[in-house]
């Protein structure tokens, strides 16, 4: 394991701050580079459009997410529904993807986040 993140848009009151974006980051910086080719990213939830589109050009080979885009879009979030096979078809990514992965777990997790008194904290 290289490094984690975690989601801190509220925190640090940017909307880019997204755990995908975060950990490309940390990961770029850790390596020394920004060709993260070789790395497999792992995420509680199938990436937004940015956040996948950041993956594609860090070139992580494999992608595993547990939600789904419209498991977010259901639980409240502002959520796009175009789905990660649809970019990467669009777009001619090479990113191999995995999911929904340990779905139910992963949903527990977001019920937990959700019943938080101020999820803005976190």
């Amino acid at each position: 394991m290289i490094c984690t993140a975690h989601n801190e848009v509220w925190k640090n009151t940017d909307i880019t701050a997204h755990a995908e974006v975060a950990v490309l980051r940390k990961a770029c910086r850790e390596l020394g580079t920004v060709d993260l080719s070789g790395c497999v990213l792992y995420s509680t939830c199938e990436p937004c459009p940015m956040c996948f589109s950041a993956i594609h050009w860090a070139r992580i080979s494999r992608l595993v997410y547990g939600a789904r885009i419209e498991d977010a879009r259901s639980l409240g979030f502002n959520e796009l529904t175009i789905s990660n096979e649809q970019m990467k078809t669009l777009g001619g990514s090479k990113v191999e993807i995995e999911g929904p992965f340990l779905l139910e777990e992963n949903l527990d997790l977001f019920r937990y986040w959700s019943s938080l008194p101020d999820t803005r904290l976190y």
